[in-house]
């Protein structure tokens, strides 16, 4: 290491834990002790464009540590990212370009949203499979246009998490030779030593999970960081981990080693202290020396010009191949949709049928449009209908599938999805039973987060299930994701619906989506279902000017209430049903048009849904009523199930009576 490497090093130390103590707040310790590792990697491995972070044919850098954003600003600032100082001094506060842990779509050169631990390493297994299709889709014998690295840098947190084990085992499966990962291996958490919980050797397991693997004894020898990554590189039938053994708030002479470096600022006096120790003889904060710009400066020529290179190639390859050029450019754009709501074609309508099964056939249409498409299920693809007819399945041996086997692993499955879809190029959908859901949602939480449109095929939605009884019968998980904000949740009744549910999912730029589909057949409302494209809408009208009482439902208990209002209009009740698939964006319509279909001035209203009640209390009012689940379910066929919990004809006739003559 020579004394500028080393002053760089050290700066990238004393900016983050200026930022972090000025900002009152962060975690300073893998700051400290892994900027040795970040710094090699950003100066002399990773191919990266700082004027042009989008640049294509970057290599991809997932911090999923994320705790360790500082470190990460720090970086994006000495090497000339749109990441000023005053960005730094920002550090943590209201509207910043330097949040708490990296936001993609906020600061120019951050890959992915991280801080749960763990999901950043998935994220980039999500990554390296995009690369890997995208190259046998577009790739040449003279022009690898799609040819770079993903790398992770993760923690003992990150390799603590579940998610870490099913994302390597996934990786190493695949054998994704491009994905490496720098394992910052501190013996540290917030608690304490690791050695109180997690004694065993990550290096063996990753080898088990037919990862190659390598050590590196001394984390502040950059050389031999260094010659790790090439070769690392090198292996090119393998994913890599790199385990590199660091100190944590190195360099901090009262906390170096110890969990109070972990998330909390070192104060003013060891800041102080600290800078000492390393040789920081600078008075002013947020300094950076001279020798430091020139250092960093000078690794920017030979990344310019890998990018020119890059371009140059690429015009070669429009040149000789512009099909092939307009297609990828096309997959980029993800723009195959088109006017497909004015296609008569895809608003065709069948009998009565289980919405899984419209949802199969919908896919099948929607994957002849969308070449893009890249899906799969956790191991349940027969049963949730979710592969691509015609498609060939992605592997070690074939890269140009596009169904995936994700194997019993919903949460990684969730964070690759995102990986896929934070590196371009690939429209992304997984799939799974209803009830399993509660595995993906930390994942999914990130994709609302950061706008990634996600699809999920989620079948088997209620007590219908049946005979598997409460551990398979989801209840409050309708009521859970609608809670969450920027995420759209669609409960279709029919084939309509379910091809209006699947056009807004494919058709979503910013907002990831829930399809949530039944195992048993649902009567066909032989609707338009272009009308189900603003979430709610009537489908069957008051005859009387205005109505006695409106009748809501979704799903499966749509066929009840359309047939509740024959029988109700049998007894002089006039009814008007509302089949509501998707609540947020019910919400998103106009007033008016809200009204229309939920008149303020009809305040008997029920809400009838195979689930728990909570998310309808803004639609009833003081004097609605909910038909829906107040406890889990019982194992038994579905029918009966049905009966016992009130979900029939009679039942809502019944209680719409109660409620408009109590």
């Amino acid at each position: 290491m020579n004394s500028s490497d080393l002053l760089t090093i050290n700066c990238l130390r004393v900016l983050s834990i200026e930022a972090i103590e000025k900002a009152k707040s962060g975690h300073p310790g893998i700051t400290m002790g892994a900027a040795p590792m970040a710094y090699e990697l950003f100066a002399r491995h990773l191919k990266h464009s700082p004027k042009n972070p989008a640049w294509l044919n970057r290599d991809r850098f997932v911090l999923s540590a994320g705790h360790g954003s500082a470190l990460l600003y720090s970086l994006l600032h000495l090497f000339g990212y749109d990441v000023s100082l005053e960005d730094m001094k920002d550090f943590r506060q209201f509207g910043s370009k330097t949040p708490g842990h990296p936001e993609y779509g906020t600061t120019p050169g951050v890959d992915a949203s991280t801080g749960p631990l763990g999901q950043g390493l998935a994220n980039a297994v999500g990554m390296a499979i995009a690369e890997a299709h995208l190259a046998a889709k577009f790739n040449t014998p003279d022009c690898n246009i799609v040819d770079h690295y993903s790398y992770a840098l993760c923690g003992d947190g990150c390799m603590m998490e579940g998610i870490s084990y099913e994302a390597a085992s996934i990786a190493g499966a695949y054998g994704l030779g491009k994905l490496i990962v720098l394992y910052d291996s501190n013996n540290i958490t917030i608690e304490g030593r690791t050695e109180l919980t997690f004694t065993e050797n990550v290096r063996a397991r990753f080898e088990a999970l037919e990862w190659h693997t390598l050590y590196v004894e001394d984390g502040t020898d950059i050389d031999a960081i260094g010659r790790a990554i090439e070769e690392a590189k090198a292996v090119k039938d393998k994913p890599s981990l790199i385990e590199i053994k660091t100190v944590i708030g190195y360099g901090s002479p009262n906390k170096e080693g110890s969990e109070t470096s972990h998330g909390a600022p070192l104060g003013v006096d060891e800041v102080k202290a600290t800078k000492h120790s390393l040789g920081w003889d600078y008075e002013e904060d947020f300094y950076v020396p001279s020798e430091v710009r020139e250092n960093t400066a000078s690794f920017i020529p030979a990344l310019e010009k890998a990018e020119e290179d890059w371009n140059k190639l690429y015009s070669e390859y429009k040149a000789k191949y512009p099909e092939l050029a307009a297609e990828y450019e096309a997959w980029l754009k993800d723009d195959f949709v088109g006017d497909l709501e004015n296609d008569e074609s895809y608003w065709y309508n069948e009998g009565d049928m289980a919405t899984r099964d419209c949802s199969g056939k919908i896919l099948a249409m929607l994957s002849k449009k969308m070449p893009n498409l890249f899906g799969g299920s956790a191991d349940l693809a027969p049963s949730n209908k979710s592969v691509m007819p015609d498609r060939e399945y992605f592997s070690k041996e074939n890269r140009d599938g596009s169904n995936i086997h994700y194997g019993i692993r919903e949460l990684a499955m969730t964070a690759i999805a995102n990986g896929m879809y934070y590196h371009g190029g690939i429209r992304p959908y997984i799939a799974s039973f209803f009830v399993f859901c509660d595995y993906m949602k930390p994942a999914l939480r990130v994709s609302a987060i950061s706008h990634l449109p996600i699809i999920s095929i989620l079948t088997h939605d209620s007590i219908g299930v049946g005979e598997d009884g409460p551990t398979h019968q989801p209840i409050e998980q309708l009521s859970a994701y609608r809670s969450l904000p920027n995420y759209n949740v669609w409960r279709p009744c029919d084939i309509n619906e379910s091809a209006a549910a699947w056009y807004s999912a494919v058709t979503e730029k910013n907002t990831p989506s829930s399809l949530v589909f039944t195992r048993q057949t649902t009567k066909n409302i032989g609707i338009d279902g272009r009308k189900a494209l603003k979430g709610g809408y009537v489908i069957r009208d008051s005859f009387k000017e205005t109505p006695d009482i409106i009748l809501i439902a979704t799903g499966s208990e749509v066929g009840l209430v359309y047939d509740a209002y024959d029988v109700l209009k049998e007894k002089g009740v006039s009814a008007q049903v509302v089949s509501m698939p998707c609540v947020e964006v019910f919400e998103k319509q106009t007033e008016e048009y809200k009204n229309s279909v939920l008149p303020k001035n009809v305040t008997k209203r029920i809400v009838v849904e195979a689930s728990f009640d909570m998310s309808w209390y803004r639609y009833i009012g003081l004097d609605g009523e909910i038909i829906g689940m107040k406890e889990f379910g019982r194992s038994g066929p579905y029918s009966v199930l049905f009966k016992h919990y009130g979900f029939t004809v009679d039942n809502v006739v019944d209680r719409a009576l109660k409620l408009l003559y109590k």
